[in-house]
């Protein structure tokens, strides 16, 4: 392969890795939060996450209301397969979404 290729392969790759990185928002300091199994309070808990942890959010979606350090909200964000976690709790760095509606 010429080196002009393997640029190019090495530019391509490059660019599909950062179209799937996920950005990461750190969890209110000294707060221990509980990952349900769905988008509210009534949904179980599956873990709790250690603390100042950041998480990954794939998608956002509303569900019950928690008031939390960064204000009040009905945003849910999904870190997982079948993981959220309170909006409330994330510093996001806004009252909205940071990423796409979770279908």
């Amino acid at each position: 392969m010429a080196t002009d290729e393997r640029n190019a392969a090495a530019q391509s790759e490059a660019a599909e890795t950062a179209a799937f990185t996920v950005k990461r928002y750190p969890v209110a300091p000294g707060h221990r939060v509980n990952v349900r199994s769905g988008p509210g309070t009534g949904y179980s808990v599956i873990k709790t996450l250690p603390l100042g942890v950041r998480v990954p959010i794939n998608c956002q979606k509303p569900g019950t209301t928690v008031s939390g350090p960064y204000g009040t909200s009905n945003l849910w964000d999904n870190i997982g397969n079948g993981q959220y976690v309170a909006d409330a709790y994330v510093n996001t760095g806004t009252d909205g979404y940071v990423a796409v509606r979770c279908s």
